[in-house]
């Protein structure tokens, strides 16, 4: 268990100014002249350092990081193994372009996706920049192989911000509108979303199927493209048998079932993919994120006959798995099994389930519902008991928490869902020194 941990930015959450503090602001006017007004920042203090799970902005405040900069940094910050493996790689060399000179790294870091995502077939896979770029090369990929057109995607969805990306995340608003027309060919069917539709996950799924085959046709859908927790639409853990019944179905009818492990992979829900908690092997699966503990670094890994389908020079891109963000995969992967982190991961989410599952009761009402997996968890605001979404609370539980010096973030469709993403190298003393500043947080808003 981990309970301490040296850093040269301290261990504690500590507030010196307000936040942002001058400095920080001083520089957000800089920020305004130059940066896009598109670009937006939820909490503008501005990071000079890190280390485990505390920033330190450029004003000297100490800051409790339950973000993992969206999931990315799961092994920490600036973790001794990372900085000198990437050191290491940028004294050899920067670049050459896998496509033109390749090099080691790249294939070690397709090895290790091989022996790490499900299934025991053989596999192979392609490296490339960010979870987007991850699917829509799985999508080329499964049009390819199938030859049919068709993908289908599911309410509450982000899978990315460029076209085809943005064709296949469900929330218009902000990252839709205004942006279309967008890549044709892809159709939308219902999530399983236990607090709010009721449904077992097999009666989920069978709803999902009769719209795929009734309105679809199976015969012309390439792939069912699904995250096996959605992200950004909510951490939506689907009912027990859903994600089963939709890889069973996809078998049966020569569909290509995607997994889109790019928040919940590697790690985060305490094993090392969230499928594995249902023992679904899928085709395909996409990472980032965790992958490279804060380089870029993406990849599509999958059954070898569909990966190899594709003719040569069909896949690539100049700096996918690019050789410094490599070998941050392979230092970022070492360091998650050497210091046994999915169990870590494991007891975090026990942690927050107990505390927020006892503030449900306490304040009966406004925590509509907990779920997630690991550490990987949320809670749900809704208004007065009801199902009606509470995004004013949500709002208001983070600026507090921001105020104090927490990094908390709200997700979700209706932007009412607080998540929980801290590093894997939290302490128990921080985490709940976090928790504590949530619970806070909570009681006032309830109290108002």
């Amino acid at each position: 268990m981990v309970t301490s941990i040296e850093s040269v930015v301290g261990t504690e959450r500590r507030v010196v100014t307000e936040l942002p503090g001058p400095k920080s602001r001083e520089l957000h006017e800089r920020r305004r002249r130059v940066v896009s007004a598109g670009v937006t920042n939820g909490f503008t203090v501005y990071i000079e350092r890190a280390d485990g799970a505390i920033l330190e902005d450029i004003d000297g405040n100490r800051l409790l990081d339950l973000g993992s900069g969206i999931a990315v940094t799961s092994i920490g910050h600036a973790v001794p193994e990372l900085v000198e493996a990437v050191s290491a790689q940028v004294a050899n060399f920067t670049h050459t372009c896998f496509m033109v000179t390749p090099y080691e790294s790249y294939i070690e870091v397709c090895e290790e996706l091989a022996a790490l995502t499900p299934g025991d077939h053989e596999k192979t896979s392609a490296l490339f920049n960010s979870g987007a770029e991850a699917v829509e090369n799985a999508i080329k990929i499964a049009r390819h192989a199938t030859g049919r057109s068709a993908i289908i995607v599911f309410d509450h969805a982000y899978h990315g911000r460029t076209n085809l990306t943005m064709a296949l995340t469900a929330k218009n608003m902000p990252y839709k509108d205004g942006f279309g027309p967008f890549a044709p060919e892809i159709y939308r069917v219902p999530m399983s979303y236990p607090f709010r539709d009721g449904l077992s996950g097999p009666e989920a799924a069978a709803r999902a199927i009769q719209l795929m085959e009734t309105q679809v046709g199976a015969k012309n859908i390439a792939a069912v493209l699904i995250e096996p927790i959605q992200g950004e639409g909510g951490f939506i853990v689907p009912a027990d048998g859903f994600l089963p019944a939709l890889s069973q179905w996809t078998r049966e009818h020569g569909v290509v079932f995607i997994a889109d492990e790019i928040q919940s992979g590697f790690g985060r829900t305490g094993s090392w993919f969230a499928v594995d908690h249902e023992g679904v092997v899928p085709d395909m699966v996409t990472t980032a994120k965790g992958l490279a503990g804060g380089m870029p670094l993406a990849g599509v890994t999958g059954r070898a006959e569909l990966m190899n389908s594709v003719h040569e020079g069909g896949l690539g891109g100049t700096y996918g798995g690019n050789p410094v963000a490599a070998v941050a995969a392979l230092a970022s992967i070492r360091t998650m099994r050497e210091r046994n982190l999915l169990a870590r991961a494991t007891h975090i989410g026990d942690i927050i389930e107990t505390r927020l599952r006892a503030l449900q009761q306490e304040l009966g009402g406004l925590i509509g519902d907990v779920r997630g997996r690991g550490a990987m968890m949320a809670f749900e605001l809704v208004v007065d008991g009801s199902k009606e979404p509470n995004a004013a609370a949500a709002k208001a539980i983070v600026n507090y928490c921001n105020n104090e010096g927490v990094i908390a973030l709200v997700c979700g469709t209706y932007g009412n869902v607080i998540r929980l993403l801290p590093p894997l190298v939290i302490t128990d003393e921080q985490l709940n020194d976090g928790l504590d500043v949530i619970t806070r947080a909570l009681r006032s808003v309830a109290s108002n």
